[in-house]
């Protein structure tokens, strides 16, 4: 199944990349993540309870960021294994200055799904795949305005 599509967030592009890196914002953006940590530079080690559809469950994943050019885009890899099954994931991430301090993130993503859950068929899939990507750049929106509203009140 692969994906894409794109988010303006609040922010210039230095800001937005380095939110996208900071564990604690991932850690509070990733649906369903119990604990994130770093276990060397950009890999990460993630223990994820999802409860969507048939992909409910516990994963054990592996986020690790390739391709790095900060503050442009990066490649995200996603490895993860549960009773349901496991998933593998790339998503190529890329930021447009589009206006003063408004940043377009754009994003295509691939991702590969087997065990249990690859038997409740790709249009579920999909649809829950759209599900978890969106309620990942929605939680992100809301951390940068965060940031965008703390740097605000220092002025």
């Amino acid at each position: 199944m692969d994906g894409k599509g794109s988010i303006k967030l609040q922010g210039n592009k230095e800001t937005v990349f380095a939110s996208l890196l900071n564990p604690e914002v991932l850690k509070n953006c990733i649906m369903g993540c119990k604990e994130l940590n770093q276990q060397e530079e950009n890999v990460y080690q993630v223990d994820l309870s999802v409860g969507v559809a048939a992909v409910k469950g516990k994963y054990d994943a592996t986020i690790r960021l390739a391709d790095v050019e900060a503050p442009k885009s990066y490649r995200l890899i996603v490895h993860g294994e549960g009773g349901p099954g496991f998933v593998d994931a790339e998503a190529e991430i890329q930021l447009v200055t589009v206006e003063n301090n408004i940043t377009e993130l754009n994003y295509t993503y691939e991702a590969q799904v087997g065990g249990k859950v690859a038997s409740i068929g790709q249009r579920m899939l999909s649809g829950v795949a759209k599900l978890i990507i969106n309620d990942f750049f929605k939680k992100v929106k809301k951390e940068l305005e965060k940031v965008s509203n703390m740097e605000g009140e220092l002025r």
